[in-house]
């Protein structure tokens, strides 16, 4: 469904009882929200599902850019008031973990937990971003899916054709939208506010994720008093496409232990 928010209309999907626990999903840069498809089967019966498309990606609308941070953390704030969301467990992963700490800091009320996957309190440099944003103003899309799947996925699952689907979700995106969320990572640095954070949180990292490595999540997670880290050895920066059983099942586990099913 469309929610508009007065100034940007998001591409929203809510399912499930309205009276359930809620939990929401926040996809990765260049891709959509249907990064999760594979995932939710597997959960438990008896959840209110939202997932939606970033400003900028899938259905959502496309602001002109640069993005800052602020935004995408408003933009999801803003989306749970329309939907009258209280206390649910937050799943973001790469850029939806940096909204996913933004949030939980700026409203509480919001959060109950957080699952931060492939993320971490500060991804990359400015200078990396910006040599990328230069890239992509130069040459297109075109030129960084190739060294995007490398970093997303482990050697053998690049050449499938699931991988292949995603990265032509990254030419799919609005270079706008990409490009406005690249300067919204860029200059997002989380540790000191995300070390204030006093809550559940379960993390899920990959062996072979190029984009945000282990010793990168470890760093978030040892900040976050009481944070549970989970490494799926084979699995890249994109958990629920190439291992959606695992990450369910952990994501399953962590419901259960706190109470949210």
């Amino acid at each position: 469904m469309r929610v508009d928010l007065g100034d940007i209309t998001l591409n929203v999907e809510d399912d499930g009882p309205r009276t359930s626990p809620p939990i929401v999903f926040c996809h990765a840069l260049g891709t959509n929200l249907h990064l999760w498809d594979d995932v939710l089967p597997l959960l438990p019966n008896g959840l209110r599902i939202i997932r939606y498309d970033l400003r900028g990606h899938g259905a959502s609308d496309v602001p002109k850019g640069p993005y800052s941070m602020g935004a995408l953390v408003r933009d999801a704030e803003r989306m749970l008031d329309h939907l009258a969301v209280r206390d649910a467990v937050f799943v973001g992963i790469s850029i939806g973990g940096l909204i996913a700490q933004g949030l939980a800091v700026k409203r509480l009320d919001h959060i109950r937990a957080l699952v931060l996957s492939n993320t971490a309190a500060k991804i990359g440099t400015r200078s990396v971003w910006n040599k990328r944003i230069a890239e992509i103003e130069a040459h297109g899309l075109e030129s960084i899916v190739a060294p995007t799947l490398e970093r997303w996925f482990a050697p053998g699952f690049r050449k499938s054709e699931t991988a292949k689907r995603w990265g032509q979700s990254i030419l799919d995106t609005s270079v706008e939208g990409y490009l406005g969320c690249c300067a919204a990572i860029a200059g997002t640095d989380f540790y000191t506010p995300t070390s204030g954070l006093r809550l559940a949180c379960l993390g899920i990292g990959g062996g072979y994720d190029g984009s945000t490595p282990a010793d990168l999540m470890r760093e978030t997670l040892d900040i976050i008093p009481g944070a549970r880290f989970e490494l799926l050895q084979r699995s890249g920066h994109l958990p629920p496409v190439d291992a959606p059983e695992a990450f369910a099942a952990l994501l399953t586990t962590f419901l259960q232990e706190i109470g949210h099913v």
